[in-house]
């Protein structure tokens, strides 16, 4: 059988190492040009091992300052029903919203409307122990909740109380909602934000809400990192018969 690239081996190689507790939680790993003499590889063939164990959470990089023995991290469990999703660990949020943005291409055609038309855009931020868990970006069309209390998600009489309720505050009833799951990787912009490394897993959700009459009345991109959540629907069958 034809042997594992070399950088493959070396991965295996140092997993088990840190597994088996040669280095501890926290504690620095030596250069990748001593990891490279002691396997005898080339340093390139080191660092493509170093990065597949960052990428896996194992370890993490610091700038000017070495690879590390990452230190694990709780995982908490959102729970996605019929309502609104239900983040574990008694997350809080941060927001910050703004009126009149114009709609892009794909929100665009997500709420069935033209591109460029007036949205209100909100940005989330979920944290646990101050520590960001998960991102999400909501839009809502302006000509829905343009003229009424709840233009503004988190203001007004509403505040807080999540897109059925809202809706359902100036007569639109939220009958359905569609989430497309799909997997990825976390650029450097996403890991900077939710405070983990370059390439983790992650979850990104489109989840969409459409009114009685079909109509979508709010659409988001939800992110969730693998290390920090892991998602959990829960389906109410009520009294159907399958």
């Amino acid at each position: 059988m034809a042997r594992e690239a070399p950088y493959l081996e070396v991965a295996e190689a140092l997993r088990a190492r840190v597994r088996g507790g040669e280095w501890a939680t926290g504690e620095r790993l030596p250069s990748r040009a001593r990891l490279a003499e002691e396997y005898g590889v080339g340093r390139n063939v080191t660092q493509r091992a170093v990065d597949l164990l960052i990428v896996e959470g194992l370890l993490e990089g610091r700038a000017g300052s070495g690879t590390y023995v990452r230190e694990p991290r709780e995982r908490h469990r959102m729970v996605r029903s019929r309502g609104e999703a239900t983040p574990g660990g008694g997350a809080a949020r941060e927001f910050h919203s703004e009126a009149h943005t114009p709609a892009p291409a794909r929100i665009a055609r997500r709420l069935d409307i033209a591109e460029g038309d007036m949205c209100v855009r909100t940005r989330y931020e979920f944290l646990t122990d101050r520590q960001p868990v998960h991102l999400a970006e909501s839009w809502e069309p302006m000509a829905i909740t343009g003229r009424t209390p709840i233009v503004l998600p988190e203001l007004g009489p509403m505040k807080g109380k999540g897109v059925v309720e809202r809706m359902r505050s100036i007569g639109i009833e939220i009958t359905r909602a569609v989430e497309v799951p799909r997997p990825g990787r976390a650029t450097t912009a996403e890991a900077a934000l939710l405070g983990i490394a370059p390439g983790d897993l992650l979850l990104h959700i489109e989840r969409t809400y459409y009114a009685a009459d079909g109509r979508p009345v709010e659409t988001a991109d939800i992110t969730v990192p693998d290390v920090r959540l892991e998602i959990a629907y829960e389906i109410g069958l009520g009294h159907e018969r399958h």
